[in-house]
């Protein structure tokens, strides 16, 4: 039979008070330590007594001592009752300072381009923070797996999340090898894609992602073909860049490749604009001080980015959408 090891409420009741009259022998004194009245110390002792099913002290006109069952009461329950108040001193330190395990859930393909730039100079930041880096394509259920905080496309996440914006929103792009794009006609139509290798993202639940795109003011999902499946942005980008065929993936992760020219962008006219990249947590639990320092640091590297880019821009900026 299966037994029970919950600890039943008001099980531990008493055991403050009954430590402090073992300490000092003495109700009064117990009383004066602790803040109330000999009155009160004597009922908080002889309900743990009913509980326990046993007297644990001796009590004359004149002195307080132990019973037999007090002194092993007293031996087993004082390390206990230290380990509970060295416990709460802890958790109380990781209420009160960024200090702990950060948990983080995250795509690969954010990894390099937003989180590497990131992470030491946090960790420089926040010493006695470690940050675990998860990352998978897999929209997993950041409460029910123990992360703090995931970071996925905007689009992704749940509405009953909290959600920071971490990028601008940036355009769904398809690219493609020079040397791909020489050895096929370059796309200019969506229809051109029939002609084309693909390369084609298989998502988390099994399905493979169709391409979308905008024609006007009309939003076009094209089922398209090609040579390779695989289950993330980075391996798609380098069969792309080895010349195997064109891709469609968010724009930052193309952006070092096209700018080192190993991969180009095509049928731009068309490319779809996505909602950006976003931290998120649950906005039912209190935030501890680790995550807050998290999101601040990531705010701060991101308004100094922004501030870099319209100063490079010539002072001008477009309007940011409210978060």
């Amino acid at each position: 039979m299966k037994q029970n090891f919950t600890v039943r409420k008001g099980a531990l009741d008493g055991v403050e008070t009954f430590l402090s009259v073992a300490q000092h022998r003495s109700f009064r004194r117990a009383a004066a330590d602790l803040g109330v009245t000999p009155s009160a110390i004597s009922q908080a002792v002889r309900a743990l007594e009913a509980r326990v099913g046993a007297a644990l002290f001796i009590r004359t006109t004149r002195s307080v001592s132990l019973t037999e069952a007090g002194e092993r009461f007293l031996s087993r329950a004082k390390p206990a009752f230290e380990e509970l108040v060295a416990a709460s001193q802890v958790a109380r330190g990781f209420g009160e300072r960024p200090a702990g395990l950060l948990r983080l859930s995250v795509p690969r393909a954010v990894v390099p381009i937003l989180l590497q730039p990131l992470i030491a100079s946090f960790c420089q930041a926040y010493p006695e923070v470690e940050v675990e880096i998860a990352a998978s394509e897999e929209l997993v259920d950041i409460a029910a797996k123990g992360f703090d905080a995931g970071i996925r496309l905007g689009q992704f996440i749940a509405a009953d999340m909290v959600a920071v914006r971490l990028t601008r929103p940036f355009p769904f792009v398809v690219v493609g090898s020079p040397d791909y794009l020489r050895r096929r006609k370059r796309p200019e139509r969506i229809d051109d894609l029939r002609q084309h290798a693909c390369l084609r993202l298989r998502r988390s639940n099994g399905s493979v992602a169709p391409w979308s795109f905008v024609k006007g003011n009309k939003a076009i999902e094209v089922a398209v073909a090609g040579p390779v499946i695989a289950h993330d942005y980075p391996t798609l980008i380098d069969a792309a860049i080895e010349g195997v065929g064109l891709v469609q993936v968010p724009e930052p992760v193309a952006a070092a490749a096209v700018k080192a020219g190993r991969l180009t962008r095509v049928l731009e006219p068309f490319a779809p604009m996505l909602p950006g990249v976003f931290l998120y947590y649950p906005g039912r639990r209190q935030m501890m001080p680790k995550l807050r320092a998290f999101i601040d640091h990531v705010k701060s590297r991101s308004d100094a980015a922004e501030k870099t880019r319209i100063r490079m821009n010539g002072g001008r900026s477009r309007p940011r959408k409210r978060d």
